[in-house]
């Protein structure tokens, strides 16, 4: 198996949060190291893809696709009732 470079980070984290990792990798049987590179990569991963929504949105703003506010809130206080509205189309 290919050895994969790495490098060391280090952080101060809270007890509480620090005895949580103890807790889980006790749990699933894996190294501390192995919980936090799964709840980094994790992270990560959810940021990137806020970060990738949100220029989508602005690119849709510069485009001029974008709803009325009191469109949408008539359209989410329809829904679930016996009369929903459709969803509001870009204008």
């Amino acid at each position: 198996m290919p050895k994969t470079d790495t490098r060391v980070l280090t952080a101060h984290v809270p007890v509480s949060l620090a005895e949580k990792v103890d807790d889980l990798a006790r749990r699933m049987e894996r190294s501390r190291g192995w919980i936090l590179k799964q709840a980094l990569a994790a992270w990560i991963a959810q940021e990137e893809e806020k970060d990738r929504l949100t220029m989508e949105a602005l690119a849709d703003v510069d485009a001029g696709r974008v709803l009325e506010h009191r469109a949408v809130e008539e359209w989410a206080e329809r829904l679930g009732t016996d009369q929903p509205l459709p969803m509001p189309e870009p204008r």
